[in-house]
């Protein structure tokens, strides 16, 4: 894991090359040069159905591209999951001038008796004069907490349940091609936490207590909500499945303490950084970057709305271990991924990744990078939809001590 752990920061210092290399190969065939085929293409193949006519009016970008599948996925602390996922791209003006928007939807029920629902959206208006970007998320869930920091160990678990509510809304403004700024409402609250009833005897007591208490929080409800000052750097071919280009999110969150019964007034700054480097001309063999760091700047989070492993908009981050496994005041992260089309036709691919996370925990005086979270895995894709090259994700990932799981989605990880 030490090994690892090196290997993943040094990747990170490839972000100026890759960011360049992807601007210069911007000239090449965007993926295959054979016919792309989707799944969908697979099932009228086997039913010798013939291939649907191709539209040609010019306003044929304006139809919606829907894609859903079934989700299923396994880890030690939510059990058995399932639920359906769907992905609707769409766009609203010429494509040649303008991005791919999507919304992605979720709804999951597992065994350990938590069900999750979230619909995220990230929207471009014609000629990419407005992004939109909400995210979105209702849980009626329990979930394992541990102290703070990276060197938390599996013994410190204790399970605590609670209803969830989060909504984050931002409008970014283009400024300059790639470039925006704009302004976001936060709003994060949670409600009925209690320690889970069926924990076992000798259970550690839940890391919110001894965090609430020391700093004069409820116990049973904590709420954040805010406005944010962001700007956004996007140069991406695609936000649903990129092979080239570059993103750069920057946000400032501003938390008050009484605003819609806000538990405390505390910031947070966020920067989170993409790049795509393609390997091959056909682009079917390709190197993805990402890194992010979240900061608690200025007062005291509550617990929950601590930066966590898994917290990102898509809960992509982390592959290896649970949502909130880690949680500090202070997080940076890291990732490098390889993709492969397998087959010429686009139809499956596969990935491999490393990433790597490290938290700070200002009481026990552990800084970021005193210690480390590596968890690495690999994928299997398939296309779902050619036209917005949307796949079916099937992770399997591992981390430290034990720590595992499977992971569905229907959208790239980043």
């Amino acid at each position: 894991m030490e090994n690892g752990r090196r290997l993943m920061w040094a990747c990170m210092l490839m972000w100026a090359m890759g960011a360049g290399t992807s601007r210069a190969q911007d000239a090449g065939p965007d993926l295959i040069a054979v016919p792309v085929k989707d799944i969908f293409d697979v099932i009228r193949q086997l039913r010798h159905k013939p291939p649907p006519s191709e539209p040609a009016g010019p306003e044929d970008y304006k139809k919606l591209m829907i894609t859903a599948a079934p989700v299923i996925g396994y880890n030690p602390a939510s059990g058995f999951g399932i639920g359906l996922a769907g992905n609707i791209a769409f766009f609203r003006g010429d494509p040649a001038t303008t991005q791919i928007s999507s919304v992605v939807t979720s709804l999951k029920v597992t065994t350990k008796d938590q069900l999750s629902f979230n619909a995220k959206i990230n929207g471009f208006t014609a000629g990419n004069r407005w992004n939109i970007a909400s995210d979105n998320r209702a849980y009626w869930t329990n979930q394992d907490t541990y102290g703070l920091g990276t060197s938390t160990t599996p013994d410190q678990a204790a399970n605590v349940k609670y209803d969830y509510l989060r909504f984050y809304q931002a409008a970014y403004r283009k400024l300059h091609p790639n470039l925006y700024a704009g302004a976001g409402f936060l709003y994060s609250g949670y409600r009925k936490i209690e320690p889970n009833p069926e924990n076992e005897p000798g259970t550690p007591e839940p890391a919110h207590i001894a965090h609430s208490e020391e700093n004069g929080f409820a116990l049973d409800k904590e709420t954040s909500a805010g406005t944010s000052v962001n700007f956004l750097v996007d140069s991406r071919d695609s936000s649903i499945n990129p092979s080239r280009g570059f993103y750069a999110d920057l946000k400032y969150q501003m938390f008050f303490h009484g605003f819609l019964d806000g538990t405390s007034t505390w910031q947070l700054t966020h920067a989170d950084l993409r790049t795509y480097l393609r390997l091959t001309k056909d682009a079917r063999h390709r190197l993805a970057f990402w890194a992010f760091g979240n900061l608690v700047t200025g007062g005291v989070a509550p617990y929950f709305d601590l930066p966590s492993t898994g917290d990102d908009t898509y809960g992509r981050a982390g592959r290896g271990y649970t949502q909130g496994r880690f949680r500090g005041e202070r997080m940076l992260y890291g990732e490098v991924e390889y993709r492969w089309t397998m087959t010429k036709n686009g139809l499956l691919g596969m990935v491999a990744f490393l990433n790597t996370e490290t938290l700070s925990n200002k009481q026990a005086d552990e800084k970021l990078f005193d210690s480390f979270a590596t968890g690495a895995g690999v994928g299997l894709r398939v296309m779902l939809s050619k036209r917005s090259k949307t796949n079916l994700c099937v992770d399997f990932g591992w981390g430290k001590k034990g720590s595992h799981g499977v992971y569905f989605s229907v959208q790239e990880a980043f």
